[in-house]
């Protein structure tokens, strides 16, 4: 029984990709850090597991409507035909049931958090759920995909009672273009297929070489509006070498990737961009114990 229950836990891990949660939680982290430089609500021990519970939630829902949605798709797709659902080894009515459980978990957790996280959480779970039908139409996806996490700092920074700002819109910027910009690279693998299946990417619709020129584009963009988010909020030079890691980690994700390098997207995709989320977290937060002390 305990074998059964483990292995179905394992799978559902793996059908939403638990461990991914790495790349926006250390940025709604980062936010939560920077909200305490404005008026904020207290950073009690509560709030902090709520603000989880809802990250996690979200993403979870999330990720199993697009497994459950693509399945079919990905069925076809050498690349994808063994993930858990086209595989067998998680059903789709069960893919669904955990995407409504997760739905319902992520408005009851923002309801603990007051009245705005409560009152946003429906549109923020039309834009989760809604990324996974924009590969039928747009080749705008992978910037659908960057607002869908960049909800998790903007959603931190007012779970923490701050006002909206422009220091706040900056940082969701630089998640929705980091996350855009790593989606286009990592979308060169399904150039082919996407083409002949009428789904709809930028490798798919303009090729590799202009794919790579967007990708730069939107990384460069990351980099600036991470740096008007430090210089809005009066940050220090911690936060600034932050900032010049994140430039650094891309250049060299870039570097990798070169023109279609396709065998090092993994590296690129997983490995880096989990080292830029969580080298800027750390910076963030040293940045603020040298302020505050």
């Amino acid at each position: 029984m305990m074998t059964v229950t483990m292995g179905r836990v394992r799978a559902f891990s793996s059908l939403v990709k638990l461990s991914h949660t790495v790349f926006a939680l250390p940025f709604a982290a980062s936010a939560v850090i920077l909200a305490t430089r404005r008026p904020h609500a207290p950073f009690t021990a509560g709030r902090a597991f709520s603000m989880l519970v809802a990250m996690v939630a979200a993403r979870t829902a999330a990720m199993a409507y697009n497994r459950y949605l693509d399945r079919d798709i990905d069925a076809e797709n050498p690349r994808t035909k063994d993930r858990e659902v086209p595989s067998g080894t998680v059903s789709p009515p069960a893919a669904l049931g955990l995407t409504i459980g997760a739905s319902a978990l992520f408005v009851g957790a923002a309801a603990t958090l007051g009245t705005w996280p409560l009152v946003l959480s429906a549109p923020v779970l039309v834009v989760l759920l809604g990324y996974s039908w924009t590969k039928r139409f747009t080749w705008a996806s992978h910037l659908v995909l960057g607002l869908a996490l960049a909800l998790a700092p903007g959603g931190a920074w007012i779970a923490m009672g701050a006002r909206p700002e422009p220091s706040i819109l900056a940082l969701m910027l630089a998640v929705l273009t980091w996350v855009g910009g790593f989606d286009v690279l990592y979308s060169l693998q399904d150039e082919r297929f996407d083409r002949e299946h009428g789904l709809h990417s930028i490798p798919a619709r303009f090729g590799t070489s202009m794919a790579l020129v967007v990708s730069a584009a939107l990384h460069l963009a990351t980099v600036v509006a991470l740096a008007l988010t430090g210089i809005w909020l009066a940050r220090g030079a911690a936060y600034f070498v932050g900032v010049t890691l994140v430039a650094a980690l891309l250049v060299y994700e870039h570097a990798l990737v070169g023109r279609g390098n396709l065998e090092k997207i993994d590296r690129a995709f997983f490995d880096i961009n989990g080292y830029v989320s969580i080298g800027f977290f750390a910076l963030t937060a040293l940045d603020a114990w040298f302020t505050a002390s």
